[in-house]
């Protein structure tokens, strides 16, 4: 049934009660009196509260829709984008996160103006704020709307507005209350993630007519044994999407070291902490990044195997069509009263905090990089802060009236933001990485980054359409698509542009370089990087594991 009964809206009704008076008795005037505290709740946010912000930044519709209809199609090879994300958010802790705090960076942009000049900075000021407004705030608010109405009943374009509201609520505090707030949302978030996932597995040991949860899920790798496979090869199907050994060593690492390491609405909540703390808090988040695809992935593969049986054929297919981005809704309508209540609370915190974190951040880099530094050099913190919010009202009020047009829906949520995201990743990551670590860097060398990373990969998506690469074929590299065509897979296309970008930036830089005697370069003491002992006792733990998952299932 597409509706929350009594039970449902009571327990639903009691999270949000919960969510907003935990949220707002963190809220203090005075922490939001200047712009410091508004975006970043300087010095003040606890290690847990910082993990708890990366994983509300990163989990929403994109994972409990998009990455569950990607394991109803793919099967558990998906879960590689939290496996891999998990040692990726060590090595930032390690590098980035310091080089970050030591030099005193807010935002990206910030960083950009500091090590190159005000052009580049702009560039992508501007540039990121168009991302994030029409692609991910888009994505997530639409994402959750489909779920939540598939859910309630209630029309998309209410949901929408719903969720936008209340995201919009808790933004109005600032960092700290968004903070807390995550931390509290992430917990109903696993809770009835895991709730879901429960569910599943039961259905298919109900259907097989077995019992116990282990039984139903040994019953699931031998029903589905062909989704339960990390490493795909060249003819596989899904190849395209996940080419083979690049997820282990070629462009995922791209996708994850752009993401956690150069993203803002992820980082802000570390960038205004101390270095050990950041770390603590990113330990904790790539820790609970290993359990994600219990929660959003398994549900997928039951949902598979139940739907090749008869079942859910009503609820997953539109005009005839199979729409797997609704599998885990589907699976979500048949938990029992309550539990699809907390359900509900789960998919709508995800929700809600990861739009918290974007808004935030288009207000961080709109008000620090655009308002502070073109429009209004001489502003006051009041009026800063009365700007910043401001904008998460308009990023929010723009991504409700945009969504519906940009055709999410038709393409599959994670793979819509996985493939836009992708255009511009490899050239962001190579400016980021030379400038951080490479003091020779120019400004021109990063301004290539920025331009030609992009048109490098328009140009690589589109080229072996137009001439025949067909001979490339047996190596991998080069794929058939559905019509005929041959194409690039997208991960291979940004491993590729990234090796170019590092390529010519090096050359022009060193060209530059002999010209100029005084290069405005960041020079990193190695001391900068030594960690912990128990963080490096963490770390290499959640290495084990991650390594123990691949040789499972390979």
């Amino acid at each position: 049934m597409n509706s929350l009964g009594l039970a449902d809206s009571i327990v639903f009704s009691i999270y949000m009660l919960m969510v907003i008076i935990y949220g707002w008795s963190k809220y203090n005037s005075k922490d939001v009196e200047n712009s410091q505290d508004f975006f970043f709740s300087k010095n003040s946010l606890p290690w847990w509260a910082i993990g708890a912000c990366y994983i509300g930044a990163n989990i929403s519709a994109e994972q409990f829709v998009g990455m569950s209809a990607s394991g109803f199609k793919m099967g558990l090879a998906i879960a590689t984008y939290e496996w891999m994300a998990a040692l990726t958010l060590i090595v930032t802790a390690i590098f980035f996160i310091p080089a970050f705090i030591k030099n005193k960076v807010s935002t990206m942009p910030g960083f950009l103006r500091q090590r190159f000049n005000g052009t580049v900075a702009m560039i992508m000021a501007i540039f990121w704020l168009m991302l994030y407004v029409v692609v991910n705030l888009t994505s997530v608010m639409y994402l959750g709307a489909l779920a939540i109405h598939s859910l309630s009943g209630y029309s998309v374009i209410s949901c929408m507005i719903f969720l936008s509201v209340f995201s919009i609520f808790f933004s109005m505090g600032g960092m700290k209350v968004i903070a807390y707030t995550n931390g509290l949302q992430v917990f109903f978030l696993i809770l009835g993630g895991l709730a879901t996932s429960y569910l599943a597995i039961q259905l298919v040991s109900v259907h097989y007519e077995t019992l116990g949860l282990i039984k139903g899920f040994v019953l699931m790798t031998e029903k589905a044994s062909e989704h339960f496979h990390m490493i795909f090869s060249p003819g596989d199907t899904f190849y395209t999407s996940l080419p083979g050994l690049t997820v282990l060593f070629g462009g995922m690492w791209i996708v994850n070291l752009s993401y956690w390491g150069c993203n803002q609405y992820i980082i802000q909540s570390a960038l205004g902490s101390d270095i050990k703390t950041a770390r603590s808090g990113i330990l904790f988040a790539a820790f609970i990044k290993l359990i994600i695809p219990i929660i959003v992935v398994l549900p997928g593969i039951a949902a598979f195997i139940l739907f090749r049986d008869g079942q859910f054929q009503k609820e997953l297919t539109v005009n005839g069509v199979l729409n797997a981005d609704r599998a885990y809704p589907a699976l979500m309508n048949l938990l029992p009263a309550g539990l699809k209540g907390l359900s509900a609370a789960a998919l709508t915190a995800a929700v809600v905090s990861t739009l918290t974190a974007m808004s935030n951040s288009v207000s961080t880099i709109f008000t620090l990089d655009i308002y502070k530094k073109v429009i209004n050099k001489e502003a006051s913190e009041i009026q800063m802060v009365k700007v910043g919010r401001i904008a998460i009202i308009t990023a929010v009020f723009l991504a409700v009236i945009i969504a519906p047009f940009i055709g999410i829906d038709k393409q599959g949520g994670f793979e819509f933001i996985q493939e836009y995201t992708g255009f511009v990743s490899p050239g962001i990551f190579a400016m980021f990485l030379l400038g951080l670590f490479w003091k020779k860097t120019t400004s021109n060398a990063a301004l290539f980054a920025a331009i030609g990373g992009f048109l490098l990969s328009v140009s690589f998506k589109f080229f072996p359409e137009m001439i025949d690469l067909s001979f490339l074929a047996p190596t991998g590299f080069i794929v058939m698509t559905g019509t005929g065509g041959y194409e690039i897979p997208f991960l291979d296309r940004m491993g590729l542009v990234f090796l170019i970008c590092i390529l010519v930036m090096v050359i022009i830089s060193l060209i530059e370089t002999r010209k100029k005697e005084n290069i405005k370069g960041w020079t990193q003491e190695l001391s900068l990087f030594k960690v912990p002992k128990d963080f490096a006792i963490g770390s290499g733990v959640l290495f084990v594991i991650v390594v123990a998952l691949y040789a499972i299932y390979w």
